[in-house]
C-alpha cells in the first residue's frame, strides 16, 4: 500500500480584512494523497486554492489543524526546519514560470540544487536528465526570453523536481498557455510525476485535464469534497 505523502486534517484559515471583515477561507479541510497519486484541486477563483497549496507546501501556516508530509507533522516546527523540509520535500509550479531571466534553462535547474548542497557536476547531470525527459534538452543553454511559453513551463517543472521532492504542488500550471500547448505541457508533467512516483496536488480550472488525474477534489465552503 502506498505511503500517505500529504495529510491535511481539520485545516482552518481566516484572513482579517479590516476591523470587522474576517473571511474564513478554509474551514476544516481534510485531504490525504499517497505517493504516486495525482489529485486535481478545483474551485472557483478566490475560493482558497492557492491558500490551501501554500499551507500544504509550508509557505503559510494554518490557524488550526494539522499538516503532515511523509508522516511527519509540520505543526510547530521552527522557521528553519520548515525551510529545510520545504526545500527537501516539496516542489512548486505556478501559472507563470518565474524562471530567472538572466540564467539559462540549465542554470535555472542547477541553482536550487546548489542551494541544497549538491555538487555542480551532479546538479548539471540531473538538470540535463530532467530537460531530456520533457523534451527540451536542446534548449538547455537558452535563457527564458529565447524560449516559447510551453518550453518555459517545462523548464519550470524540471526546476520544481530538481531536488527530488516527495510532493509536487502546482497552481494552474497550464493556465497561461493556449489549449494545444497546454495539453502537451500537461502530458509532460504527468510523465514526470509517474516516472518519479511522487504525490501531486494540482489546482486547475481545466476539467478535461482534471479528469486525466487519479481523482478530483473540490474546495467548497472551505472544505474539500470528492
Amino acid at each position: 500500500m502506498s505511503e500517505v505523502m500529504l495529510a491535511l486534517k481539520g485545516v482552518e484559515k481566516t484572513y482579517n480584512r479590516g476591523q470587522s471583515n474576517a473571511v474564513q477561507v478554509l474551514n476544516g479541510a481534510d485531504l490525504a494523497i499517497a505517493s504516486g497519486e495525482m489529485v486535481a484541486l478545483v474551485a472557483p477563483s478566490g475560493a482558497g486554492k492557492s491558500t490551501l497549496l501554500h499551507i500544504a507546501g509550508l509557505l503559510d501556516t494554518a490557524d488550526r489543524g494539522e499538516v503532515a508530509i511523509g508522516g511527519t507533522r509540520m505543526n510547530g516546527l521552527s522557521d528553519r526546519r520548515r525551510t529545510v523540509a520545504r526545500r527537501r520535500d516539496v516542489g512548486f509550479v505556478y501559472q507563470f514560470h518565474h524562471l530567472l531571466p538572466e540564467f539559462s534553462a540549465l542554470e535555472n535547474i542547477v541553482l536550487p540544487q546548489l542551494a541544497n548542497g549538491v555538487a555542480k557536476s551532479e546538479a548539471e547531470t540531473r538538470a540535463y536528465d530532467l530537460l531530456a525527459r520533457v523534451g527540451v534538452a536542446e534548449r538547455a543553454g537558452h535563457r527564458p526570453s529565447a524560449m516559447s511559453g510551453g518550453e518555459q513551463q517545462r523548464v519550470a517543472f524540471c526546476r520544481a523536481l530538481a531536488n527530488g521532492p516527495r510532493l509536487l504542488l502546482a497552481d494552474e500550471p497550464t493556465g497561461n498557455l493556449d489549449p494545444g500547448t497546454s495539453d502537451q505541457v500537461f502530458a509532460a508533467l504527468v510523465d514526470l510525476v509517474r516516472d518519479t512516483g511522487l504525490a501531486a496536488l494540482i489546482a486547475t480550472h481545466n476539467m478535461e485535464l482534471a479528469a486525466r488525474m487519479d481523482r478530483v477534489v473540490k474546495l467548497d465552503g472551505g472544505q474539500l469534497v470528492s
